[in-house]
């Protein structure tokens, strides 16, 4: 968890960035440079990529722990040089080496131009429609709900499959986030489009906070990265091409929703994780 001093303004500038990560790790950092620039130009001050986006490849294999990093290695540093060269905060999808030969973490990162802001190692791996993720990678740990802080508003990070476990966003709204990022990789499929932007505007409504996605493209995602506010109404989306999407959040729209439909201070009941093994299906 981190807390970055900046005065709060009249609203923050997100963005997400949509682009098909592959096997070209310098190729990757290229483009994420590209659309930084794209999306600072328009006013972003927090500019979230996909996950996987320091490399991608389609189906898994042997290399995806061949060419996993560091927390501290070539693709965060890199991220930090672009985050200092425009002055934003970066939310990225990493390869990230695990403790187990020939695995791997799923991991989110979220950085600024000197510093590591919150680390998320994917709880809920992806064994599902014929899919699974649990043969290449370790499932994080259920521990402490990453976040950090910026110009008023908290931040919390979560990844692609999480979203159709409602608790995971529920307990970063309960550690403060007024703002859940994802990086995703929704996989294409029959009704996945129609799950995604469904998913993600559930997660919105039921805990009135912003909900920033951003996804790979077609043809391996659905694309359709986007920002939502609180009571489910999309603010900005990319379609299925290359781009960024910006739109600006501000405390006080977020205020005024939780005013109106108070769920959160109603709710009784209260989530607590449990511990069994990877945590995938």
């Amino acid at each position: 968890m981190s807390e970055l001093s900046m005065t709060p303004t009249a609203g923050i500038g997100i963005a997400v960035a949509q682009f098909a990560p592959t096997t070209d790790q310098a190729g990757n950092l290229a483009a994420i440079r590209e659309l930084t620039s794209r999306a600072s130009s328009r006013g972003a001050q927090v500019v979230v990529f996909p996950e996987y986006s320091s490399y991608f490849i389609d189906p898994f294999d042997a290399s995806l722990a061949e060419y996993a990093e560091d927390i501290d290695g070539p693709f965060v540093t890199g991220l930090q040089a672009i985050a200092l060269d425009h002055r934003v905060v970066i939310v990225a999808g990493l390869v990230e080496r695990a403790g187990v030969s020939g695995r791997i973490h799923n991991t989110v990162i979220a950085v600024d131009g000197s510093n590591t802001l919150a680390t998320y190692r994917k709880q809920h791996l992806y064994d599902a429609f014929g899919q699974r993720e649990s043969d290449w990678v370790e499932a994080g740990d259920t521990g402490a709900p990453q976040t950090f802080a910026y110009g008023g508003l908290r931040f919390g990070l979560q990844t692609c499959y999480d979203i159709r476990f409602p608790e995971v966003t529920r307990t970063l709204v309960d550690a403060g986030a007024d703002v859940v990022l994802v990086a995703a990789e929704w996989v294409r499929g029959p009704l996945k489009e129609h799950h995604w932007l469904t998913l993600l505007t559930a997660r919105a409504i039921e805990n009135t906070v912003f909900v920033v996605a951003a996804d790979q493209p077609p043809p391996l995602g659905v694309g359709h990265s986007v920002i939502i506010d609180p009571a489910g109404v999309t603010m900005a989306s990319v379609g299925t091409t290359t781009d960024v999407a910006v739109s600006f959040l501000d405390r006080d729209a977020l205020e005024r929703v939780r005013t109106v439909n108070p769920a959160l201070a109603l709710r009784r009941y209260r989530i607590e994780p449990v511990s069994h093994g990877s945590g995938s299906d």
